[in-house]
């Protein structure tokens, strides 16, 4: 992916498609749109799911402690994704968002620390 002429790291891309997901979950939810919502979570499960299987690679060069955290995440996400009660659906749609949002910067942050070495 480019924008304005410079192309995105790997990182960048990751952080780019974990904070889209996480904008357009919430503006699902703002929206009170349930087929856009539905929409939103299963790109968001998809995501996850193919980060688990990134980092299960034998040739990811993440640290283990890393791999292992992201592998959890991605199982977290697919839980709350399918025990969406009534009850307590914005809740946990917003941990989504936020869990998304936060490993998006953590993201950032890695790449930045990559481009200063």
């Amino acid at each position: 992916m480019t924008t304005e002429n410079k192309t995105l790291s790997s990182f960048e891309e990751d952080a780019f498609a974990l904070t889209r997901a996480a904008v357009d979950l919430s503006q699902a939810l703002e929206n009170g749109d349930q087929t856009a919502l539905a929409a939103a979570l299963d790109e968001n499960l998809n995501l996850w799911t193919a980060i688990k299987t990134l980092v299960a690679r034998t040739d990811c060069k993440l640290p283990e402690d890393i791999r292992t955290n992201l592998t959890r995440l991605s199982e977290y996400t697919a839980k709350v994704t399918f025990d969406l009660s009534k009850q307590r659906q914005t809740e946990k749609i917003e941990v989504l968002i936020n869990t998304n949002l936060q490993i998006a910067e953590g993201l950032l942050e890695g790449a930045a620390k990559s481009a200063k070495q």
